[in-house]
């Protein structure tokens, strides 16, 4: 009886994957807001929060994976895009994203060929201000925002935190569980909190630092 029941749930998870191959990308299609260059692979469907006047742009064979099983580690949650009014999101042509959150206050990109590892967060704003001296006022407060710029063949571990205004080289590694605070150059390897390089790959062979 069991293995009769676990060959059925597992002809179900295929016929839903199937249909989720067909019918997800064209759902996307018609999503407010939401631009797609060429073709994508959607496993699972993504929170998609834009607001008016806001835009996402997908590049060409994006994949968005909002679903656990299959990936190698535990997805707190699906692909979610954030965009405030007036905000643009930007994702390069095969790009993957497992269980992330972008959110735009501004402006966020990131390049071609991209790996970002699941329940990573990349945000263009603080949410608050400081508000010091007048602490009181601090949930009132919007706070700045800094465009984040990610560039192509860049892979951000899992767990990772990108911050407003950072820049992230052409082929770098921001390791799991990174926070960055500041701009990352080129082919090289970040890890910590804050995030500081510990390794450069950006002349012929590495050089750990």
């Amino acid at each position: 009886m069991i293995p009769m029941i676990s060959w059925v749930l597992e002809g179900a998870i295929r016929v839903r994957r199937g249909v989720e191959k067909l019918l997800f990308p064209a759902l996307l299609r018609g999503v407010r807001g939401l631009t797609l260059q060429g073709g994508v692979v959607v496993k699972g469907w993504p929170l998609l929060d834009i607001a008016p006047g806001a835009s996402v742009e997908l590049g060409d064979a994006v994949t968005l994976n909002s679903r656990n099983r299959g990936y190698h580690a535990n997805l707190f949650g699906p692909v979610k895009f954030y965009a405030e009014r007036g905000a643009t999101i930007r994702i390069g042509a095969r790009t993957r994203i497992h269980g992330s959150c972008l959110h735009a206050i501004e402006r966020i990109t990131v390049g071609e060929r991209c790996l970002i590892a699941g329940n990573v967060q990349i945000f263009d704003g603080h949410g608050h201000e400081l508000s010091f001296p007048d602490v009181r006022r601090r949930g009132d407060t919007k706070g700045p925002a800094a465009p984040v710029t990610i560039g192509d063949d860049v892979w951000i571990g899992l767990n990772a935190i990108i911050l407003p205004g950072v820049t992230i080289g052409d082929g770098s590694v921001v390791a799991a569980g990174s926070v960055v605070t500041k701009d990352v150059p080129p082919r090289v390897v970040v890890g910590g909190n804050p995030a500081r390089i510990i390794a450069d790959y950006s002349e012929t062979g590495p050089a750990v630092a």
